[in-house]
């Protein structure tokens, strides 16, 4: 996209009283973002507009607005595809959900968003064994050619991403800031990783823009609607992953989920899901089946010391009863070891003889303020 119509993009976002749906509606009567700044008064009045908004447009007499000068540099100066709904590079699934995003920012390949996608979220403080089971689903759907879509947060979406890239996959992350902020911070290498090995961080705010809790439903849209399916790793109830699935349900996508233990708060969204109607998982060819014609796999492409997720579900039994009470005790965030010994109910010595073997096995790393898990 050349370099006035990123402008204009930015000036429609920035529109007093025009959420993505009015931006959208500008688009697609003009043509182009550039064309909308152009249309006649009577043409927008019949779209419906704000009064401030349709006066917010006349007063830019056709031209983009001073102010989306600098965001649009910054966005050429670090190579950020812009995408809008007219684009011919606009991801086609994407487009046809029931309010698409105007406008996709997009650092790395385009290309990926349009290729075929699986949607991997749920809890941002898993189990150890929720966490291993999403790196390993990743690991085993991008082998099959499928590209892991998630969120970026902490706990399963991380571990999804972590568990693409070890399979030398393609994964996408959709954000719920602007481009020019990662969050959370510590995910930074992370999101440097998956531009690196070819797959793309999606995101349809604007520069600038912080991550405000109401920004995380309308980013949870886009995940699903990139994806042909959405698989549940751990969820509570309520949780914004089950928003995801329903999302994924409105748009008439593949709803799956990931049975747990009974007791634990983590399974109820999933077996909410798994109640009305979602597919039980248990391996990747799982989720190819509940995907059906939406998606024909090639030959699944073996890595060299490749898991599967029983292989994983074994190594986390060869941990001890005292290591995996501390594993699980131990955040995404770097956790004091005084936290870890309360929350795991151990004493002291046995906690802190567990943390030395957990640090060992590579499972988790030890910072200046306590322990975190390891990436």
């Amino acid at each position: 996209m050349h370099e006035e119509e990123i402008r204009c993009c930015l000036s429609l976002l920035d529109l007093p009283g025009a959420g993505a749906g009015t931006a959208l509606r500008l688009i697609d009567a003009a043509g182009s973002a550039a064309a909308a700044l152009g249309l006649a008064p009577a043409r927008l009045q019949a779209l419906g507009l704000r009064p401030d908004t349709v006066s917010a447009l006349l007063g830019l007499d056709g031209r983009p607005d001073p102010r989306s000068a600098a965001p649009c540099e910054w966005l050429l100066r670090r190579n950020i595809e812009v995408l809008s709904a007219a684009s011919t590079g606009y991801p086609p699934l994407l487009r046809r959900i029931a309010c698409p995003p105007p406008v996709l920012f997009v650092e790395g390949a385009v290309a990926a968003l349009a290729s075929p996608q699986v949607a991997v979220v749920g809890s941002r403080n898993p189990t150890a064994s929720g966490r291993e089971l999403a790196f390993q689903f990743a690991a085993g759907l991008s082998r099959y050619a499928l590209t892991v879509t998630s969120g970026l947060a902490l706990g399963i979406d991380s571990a999804a991403h972590s568990g693409s890239l070890e399979a030398r996959g393609t994964t996408v992350a959709v954000m719920g800031t602007g481009p020019d902020q990662i969050y959370p911070a510590r995910n930074r290498r992370l999101a440097a990783g998956i531009v690196e090995q070819g797959g793309a961080l999606v995101t349809e705010f604007a520069p600038g823009t912080r991550p405000e809790p109401h920004n995380f439903p309308r980013r949870n849209r886009i995940i699903s609607g990139l994806s042909l399916g959405v698989l549940v790793v751990e969820a509570a109830l309520p949780s914004g992953s089950l928003l995801t699935a329903q999302c994924a349900l409105e748009q008439d996508r593949e709803v799956m989920a990931v049975p747990g233990p009974v007791r634990s708060p983590l399974s109820r969204g999933c077996h909410e899901l798994l109640r009305n109607g979602a597919a039980l998982i248990e391996t990747p060819e799982d989720v190819l089946r509940a995907l059906g014609d939406r998606f024909r796999p090639p030959d699944p492409v073996a890595e060299p010391g490749a898991h599967s997720t029983g292989d994983a579900a074994i190594a986390f039994a060869a941990l001890t009863a005292d290591e995996r009470r501390v594993l699980d005790a131990t955040g995404f965030e770097e956790t004091p070891a005084e936290t870890i010994v309360q929350r795991a109910g151990l004493g002291a010595a046995a906690a802190g003889a567990a943390l030395v073997r957990l640090e060992l096995k590579g499972l988790i790393v030890s910072g200046a303020g306590g322990y975190v898990r390891a990436p």
